[in-house]
């Protein structure tokens, strides 16, 4: 047993020295074959991982946390925007002329939408949509696809019924049109986002449009809000516009024009009616025209606002500005007789015609029976700047100033670069240029007594005195009036202007039109521009219709039966009182070569 005890100790020695003897560097099991170099290179890289990390830790708590909150909200938080309500445009009696109301609009999520086939199918059929196109716009690589915005009552209850996954509605505001072609050149009309695009709604767009206001919410993935956060900004509505015109006098003045352009087998009407009391503007009406809530397929001759941006020679309507003038200066008094025999006028080889010749006529009888020749024979008394200080006094050659786009200068050369013979043709509406609104402008110095002033589409405050400019005396501008008032019965150019119960006095003009570089031998513009009741004046009308082509083209045969219904009902829906007996009568029919104006 000790030698058994002895022998064991001995192995257990040998043992140990022979482990503490082991060199792992040269045993060739244990030597590694990495250098030691690159081992410390590691340790260095994760040294310097760890190092970036902590750095990008510093950065993403300390430095850029603004920035990564930003980011985390977004991924739930979302700004949702609440839509201010467009303001009404209104007429003068507060009849809705233009109102937003909310209508549904329907979007989509692709990738979320019912795989259901039948249903999709469905879907397209609704909106109008093929198989191909279906598929080309649900693409599921999309995010958000629109399906129908601003949808009608019948498709919004289409595509709810069929309740679909991943389609969604939002309130929307559309844009109605009440009085329809009637005042569409007035109000105009917004685009799908509610921006004006003509007329009113283009002019005040920034009145009109209010302020959005918006809501913070938290989203779920399916896009149902979950929470509101953050506070609440209200939205401001817009604010409501309240026009001059009378909505009554504005569709029957548009159903008068569009009858007349019928009738006439004309290209196109306009009509003008102003209260000469304030300068409103009381109804605008062209046709064509459009509705401003239906706007597929429209031409420019629908759109074009033609009482104010179409301009032309106005002809006869500027005969009695020249009589006028005339009186005022003491030249001559309305029985001054002038000599108007053919040919008693040359002007460098030519020479002015009256439609009707005669040897002499008295002023008055030059307006009554619209003599060129009388008219020329006035106007080469007055300097060249004469006339041209008197058309500028009454509006041409400028722009009217009034709060609606597209009006349009016209045109009025100086006076400096007038020829004798140009003198001569401005005289009576050749060579100068002007829009029916000009016009009608232009007449309100007759109705005035001798005062020209500012037309405006805004209602004015009741009892606000409206002052213009002062051309003529009140007495000229009487003597005018009766003047006006003799070319507008039986002997003068416009008998069909009379009007049951009321008085009447105006001009017409009928004019070549201009093509090329003269003019069209069988194309013309007729017009009238009248003043009613002539005995106390309320109300402007001019008439205006382009290329009529039923037979007859004189601007009192034409345009005057327009003047004289318009002025029948518009002086009826303002209450005006008859000033005129009302009896039944015949009036003799005078020849029609007697009467109508000369070119």
């Amino acid at each position: 047993m000790p030698g058994a005890k002895r022998n064991g100790g001995g192995a257990a020695a040998a043992r140990a020295l022979s482990t503490r003897g082991v060199n792992y560097s040269t045993s060739p099991l244990l030597a590694s074959k990495t250098p030691p170099w690159r081992s410390r290179f590691l340790v260095a890289l994760v040294g310097l991982a760890f190092a970036g990390l902590l750095v990008r830790a510093l950065y993403v708590q300390v430095i850029g946390t603004e920035f990564y909150q930003k980011q985390g909200e977004a991924r739930y938080a979302h700004t949702m925007e609440l839509p201010a309500s467009r303001g009404r445009i209104i007429d003068r009696s507060g009849q809705v002329l233009a109102a937003s109301v909310a209508v549904p609009s329907f979007w989509a999520i692709p990738k979320e939408l019912d795989a259901d086939p039948e249903k999709r199918r469905a879907l397209g059929k609704i909106l109008g949509w093929s198989n191909a196109e279906l598929e080309r716009k649900l693409d599921p690589a999309s995010k958000f696809v629109w399906l129908r915005r601003q949808a009608d009552d019948q498709t919004a209850q289409q595509i709810k019924a069929l309740g679909l996954k991943g389609v969604f509605a939002d309130r929307e505001y559309k844009r109605k049109y009440p009085e329809g072609e009637a005042a569409a050149h007035v109000v105009g009309f917004t685009n799908i986002e509610e921006k004006g695009q003509e007329g009113i709604e283009l002019a005040f767009q920034k009145e009109l449009q209010g302020r959005d206001g918006s809501r913070s919410v938290v989203r779920d993935r399916l896009g149902r809000v979950v929470e509101d956060i953050g506070d609440r900004i209200p939205a401001a509505n817009g604010r409501d516009i309240e026009l001059s015109v009378d909505s009554k006098v504005q569709f029957f003045a548009y159903q008068r024009i569009r009858d007349a352009v019928a009738e006439n087998k004309a290209k196109a009407g306009s009509v003008v009616v102003v209260d000469v009391q304030t300068g409103e503007v009381l109804a605008l009406a062209n046709y064509p025209s459009y509705d401003p809530g239906e706007r597929k397929n429209l031409s420019g001759a629908q759109l074009r606002n033609r009482a104010l941006t179409d301009i032309f020679e106005p002809g006869s309507t500027m005969k009695p500005f020249i009589v006028a003038q005339a009186l005022e200066s003491g030249r001559v008094t309305p029985d001054t007789v002038v000599s108007t025999a053919p040919r008693s006028v040359n002007i460098s080889g030519w020479s002015p015609s009256d439609h009707t010749p005669r040897d002499a006529m008295t002023v008055t009888q030059v307006i009554q029976r619209s003599s060129n020749i009388g008219v020329v024979k006035l106007a080469m008394q007055m300097p060249p700047r004469e006339m041209h200080e008197l058309y500028t006094a009454i509006g041409l050659g400028q722009r009217p100033q009034l709060d609606f786009p597209g009006a349009i200068t016209g045109k009025l050369r100086p006076y400096k670069a007038w020829r004798p013979i140009e003198q001569a043709t401005m005289s009576y509406g050749y060579g100068l240029s002007a829009s029916l609104f000009q016009l009608a402008h232009a007449y309100t110095v007759f109705a005035r007594d001798g005062e020209v002033i500012p037309l405006t589409m805004m209602r004015r405050p009741a009892g606000e005195q409206v002052h213009g400019i002062k051309v003529f005396s009140p007495k000229t501008a009487e003597t005018m009036r009766g003047m006006l008032e003799m070319a507008a019965a039986p002997g003068g150019t416009a008998p069909q202007a009379m009007a049951a119960g009321y008085s009447v006095g105006g001009k017409s003009g009928t004019a070549h039109k201009q093509e090329g570089k003269g003019y069209a031998g069988n194309k013309y513009r007729s017009w009238f521009v009248g003043i009613a009741p002539i005995s106390r004046p309320r109300i402007i009308v001019a008439v205006m219709l382009d290329e009529p082509s039923a037979g007859k083209y004189f601007g009192g045969a034409v345009a005057g039966p327009v003047f004289s219904q318009v002025v029948s009902q518009s002086l009826r829906l303002m209450a005006v009182s008859p000033d005129l007996e009302v009896k039944p009568q015949i009036v003799a029919k005078t020849p029609v070569e007697a009467v109508e104006e000369s070119f």
